[in-house]
């Protein structure tokens, strides 16, 4: 994060302008505001106090306006990124739901017909540009079939109040007597842009899992257990399943920042109400105070992420725990 915080506060050099109303967003201010924020910026002092005025803002909060609408960039985030974590927690759970069982089963079926074919498969999900699935997808399932909603959160013939921004919790907290149609219409909506996002991370689910059972099953207590006439669906469930899983666990923390990248695409394809639709407007309109609170929390979202992955791997795995030695 230190690292992040030093990334985003030079930005405000390298892009053009005014360094000043790069950090703050107000482009329409005066000569007399101007000295005011350059005050508070330090700008007359040296770079290290710069850096550090630009921390203490940060940590109040203040991240500045945007540049496009002069709205608080700390309220835009507070705004948008619920519906991105709704939207690559839901992605990353489909992801995991069906990568992971169909690696495990390319394992059991190791170098058989149905092993070539779900690396085949995975292969050619993974080259998938995710820019043309998501088109293909509303062209099939939009206007052709009709079976889903194209674009948006929700339908707007549903007022749900915004209390935390998860679009799922807000129609569960709402005292709308159509809560479970508008639930219903929240999902619908959600289903496509959420499988097209889990698309490439599962076909790398698939492949580490695939691996993870591979690695597992050449082990000794799993050669013990043949040994002692478990039968192969005693050896894969009771065993075999259970150290696996916590090996793919390992690595969902990495694939997410690849399934957040994915999703920033996705966002703008299906009109996703989160930050990384709202991110890359920002970019194509030069909002430079824009890219930098989208920079931080997109990058503090993800680190949360890892961290959290970390603590559940350690949980699953005593082995990743940090040793104790009696005196």
């Amino acid at each position: 994060m230190l690292l992040l915080t030093i990334l985003s506060f030079s930005l405000s050099f390298l892009f053009p302008g005014n360094s000043v109303i790069n950090m703050s967003g107000q482009v329409n201010a005066t000569a007399e505001q101007l000295s005011l924020l350059a005050a508070q910026y330090q700008q007359n002092e040296n770079i290290f106090s710069q850096y550090l005025a630009y921390i203490s803002r940060i940590f109040s909060g203040d991240l500045g306006l945007s540049m496009a609408s002069q709205l608080p960039i700390s309220s835009e985030i507070a705004n948008l990124l619920p519906a991105t974590v709704e939207l690559s927690l839901v992605a990353l759970l489909l992801a995991m739901v069906t990568g992971i069982p169909i690696g495990f089963i390319a394992a059991i079926r190791h170098r058989k017909a149905s092993d070539n074919i779900i690396l085949t498969i995975a292969m050619l999900g993974y080259s998938i540009p995710v820019f043309w699935l998501g088109l293909l997808a509303i062209l099939v399932f939009s206007i052709q079939l009709g079976w889903l909603p194209s674009a948006g959160q929700i339908s707007l013939l549903y007022e749900i109040n915004h209390v935390t921004g998860i679009q799922f919790i807000d129609i569960l907290l709402s005292d709308s007597q159509y809560k479970w149609q508008a639930f219903q219409n929240a999902g619908a909506h959600i289903i496509m842009p959420a499988c097209v996002i889990a698309l490439a991370p599962a076909t790398l689910f698939i492949r580490l899992a695939r691996s993870a059972m591979l690695e597992v099953l050449e082990t000794s207590y799993i050669r013990a257990a043949k040994a002692k006439g478990l039968t192969l669906q005693q050896i894969i469930f009771r065993h075999a399943i259970r150290n696996a899983f916590v090996k793919v666990i390992r690595d969902v923390g990495l694939q997410f920042a690849n399934l957040v990248t994915i999703a920033m695409v996705t966002e703008v394809i299906f009109s996703w109400p989160g930050i990384g639709r709202w991110l890359i407007e920002s970019i194509f309109h030069r909002d430079y105070t824009a890219i930098q609170g989208g920079l931080l929390a997109l990058s503090c979202f993800i680190f949360l992420v890892h961290i959290l992955t970390d603590f559940i791997y350690a949980a699953l795995n005593p082995l990743a725990r940090e040793k104790k030695h009696g005196t």
